[in-house]
């Protein structure tokens, strides 16, 4: 390979994991897993794959919520006239959602307001603050945006609405100045877990509203873990870390997908091709629901994911999601063709060592798959990317990032704000806006900032490995144990295992014209590998010859709608 990747094998403690293979217990592949990510005694590892609902933070213990709930309950027994302000992606629409339907079992009613990605870009902004105090809102609650909303609030406040923030993204150094802000990353905030998205915030918030109903605890059980199937959607959609209060919400919410009520969510599971009765795994969650949600308010309208999650009518909510469908197959088509500009840009220029963080414009691009593309070039190139669409009339350039988990991208763009009209995010993605003449000044900022922080080894695809693993100690009851560990993700990846010194059985064979199966054997144990799109590195793989193996366990489902097992070995390098 003319770029191969780092290797990075643990040293793992196999007394301590023995140990802990027997207290747990689970079986010995699983149980390095647990102890290489820290759950290294039996009551944290068995915690770490029970995830009970138990564990649950109060959600009395955020900064403002006191006063927040009080605040909505207030607004609720008045009559008050209520606005949700909402973000378009997948995490803002189910965050109304989820705010408004809480709202309405408690008696009372809430309009919200979704800004056109488009026309709007992300945040609040003061004439909308401006239009609802005309319209006799008292209250606006915002969800998943607002923490660097200083200029909406304070207008707001003018004007004699109250403003409850609820987020989750980086605050600046002042706050808006807003009644109550629920944000675990505000300063002076004592709750847990910090790493919860737009939803999960708002989830917490819903939590403790319909709390303070006195409700009976059963009934309010029952409600949140209902509610949970939405915020799991918009947990795994906003990439945040899957540990901790995020892994509960997930595990909990994904299994409940398996039974679903609301015909939105139902429709939008059939369009998606889950069959009735079946719960998507957070993988599934992430490419195959999350972008048909995230199309509309890339394509058109993040509204029509709220209508779709709120209709009580089967034949609405068939027709958007199939809208949904139509949008996302739109969506890939567009984000094809600029990717398609870019890498051709990339053959005339290609991208060198000298560059450790990328930024790429065209004019025209469709701001609403910018981010998609910015992430996908972070895949190809292992750098910072940023994607700017540039407005042929107003000139302006308005874009997203995308980064590794080595660079901290909203800090670069703080370091160059002097460049920029608008920003805003978080370490691994942020948006921006700045006049087109500033690009290749931002371009030579954003490099010189990068190579300062970046080593040369931070620029190359890196395999971290979780444990060594045998042939030999494959079996169902390791596979099942290792599935125990998910939902996988972002922060709680896919176990990855290296096997060492293993032989290559015969020629590998080619199927799907770009997928090969290979035969290893290690210590007398054979096993079949499957090896997606290595067809062109087939060289790699001689008969008889031995290779380091890195490998994965996954679901196969066309193996087990065949009867065998349902799982299979999957090949991810080789050295």
């Amino acid at each position: 390979m003319a770029n191969p990747a780092r290797w990075l094998l643990p040293r793992i403690n196999e007394a301590e994991v023995e140990q802990l293979s027997r207290n747990v217990p689970v079986s010995r592949p699983a149980a390095r897993v647990l102890w290489r990510r820290g759950y290294r005694d039996a009551d944290s590892a068995r915690r770490f794959l029970e995830a009970p609902l138990e564990d649950l933070h109060d959600p009395l213990l955020m900064k403002g919520m006191p006063v927040a709930v009080e605040r909505l309950r207030r607004a609720i027994a008045a009559g008050e006239r209520i606005l949700l302000y909402g973000d378009y992606d997948v995490d803002g629409a189910t965050s109304i959602v989820l705010l408004k339907k809480a709202i309405e079992m408690a008696g009372g009613a809430a309009q919200h307001y979704v800004p056109d990605r488009l026309t709007e870009g992300y945040g609040m902004r003061t004439e909308k603050i401006e239009q609802a105090a005309a319209a006799g809102v008292s209250l606006v609650i915002s969800v998943d945006t607002g923490i660097r909303a200083a200029e909406a609030v304070e207008r707001a406040r003018a004007l004699g609405l109250d403003v409850i923030v609820t987020d989750h993204h980086l605050p600046e150094t002042d706050l808006p100045p807003a009644l109550a802000i629920l944000n675990p990353k505000q300063p002076g905030c004592a709750y847990p877990e910090k790493d919860l998205c737009g939803a999960g915030v708002t989830l917490k918030l819903v939590h403790a509203f319909l709390q303070a109903l006195g409700w009976p605890a059963e009934r309010l059980r029952r409600v949140l873990t209902s509610m949970l199937k939405m915020a799991a959607i918009a947990t795994v959609a906003d990439v945040v870390p899957l540990t901790g209060e995020n892994r509960i919400i997930v595990k909990h919410g994904l299994a409940g997908l398996a039974s679903v009520r609301n015909p939105g969510l139902r429709a939008l599971l059939e369009v998606a091709g889950f069959s009735s009765g079946e719960a998507p795994s957070a993988g599934q969650v992430a490419f195959r629901l999350a972008p048909r949600l995230n199309a509309a308010g890339r394509m058109a309208s993040a509204n029509d994911v709220v209508r779709l999650f709120l209709t009580e009518d089967e034949q609405q909510a068939r027709q958007l999601a199939e809208q949904l469908h139509a949008l996302n197959q739109e969506r890939q088509a567009t984000e094809a063709r600029i990717i398609s500009q870019i890498l051709e840009e990339c053959e005339r220029v290609p991208v060198g060592d000298d560059q450790a963080a990328l930024v790429f414009a065209g004019t025209g691009w469709h701001p609403g798959v910018i981010g998609i593309v910015a992430n996908r070039l972070v895949d190809r190139f292992h750098r910072p990317a940023i994607v700017l669409s540039i407005d042929a009339e107003t000139r302006l350039a308005r874009g997203s990032g995308r980064s590794t988990g080595a660079f901290h991208l909203l800090e670069a763009l703080e370091a160059a704000q002097d460049l920029l009209l608008r920003f805003g995010g978080h370490k691994q993605a942020a948006g921006l806006t700045l006049p087109a003449d500033r690009i290749d000044e931002l371009r030579g900022r954003l490099n010189r900032y990068a190579a300062e922080r970046l080593r040369p080894e931070d620029l190359l695809p890196t395999h971290e490995f979780d444990a060594r693993l045998g042939l030999d100690e494959i079996s169902p009851a390791a596979v099942e144990d290792i599935f125990k560990l998910a939902p996988f993700g972002f922060g709680n990846p896919a176990p990855l295992f290296v096997v060492e010194e293993a032989e290559i059985v015969g020629e590998p064979s080619v199927y799907a014209e770009n997928h090969l199966r290979v035969r290893l054997r290690q210590n007398g144990r054979l096993a079949w590998v499957k090896a997606w799109n290595f067809r062109e590195r087939a060289a790699e793989l001689v008969a008889a010859s031995r290779i380091d193996a890195a490998i994965q366990l996954e679901a196969d489902e066309q193996s087990a709608a065949r009867g065998f097992p349902g799982w299979c070995l999957s090949l991810r390098d080789v050295r």
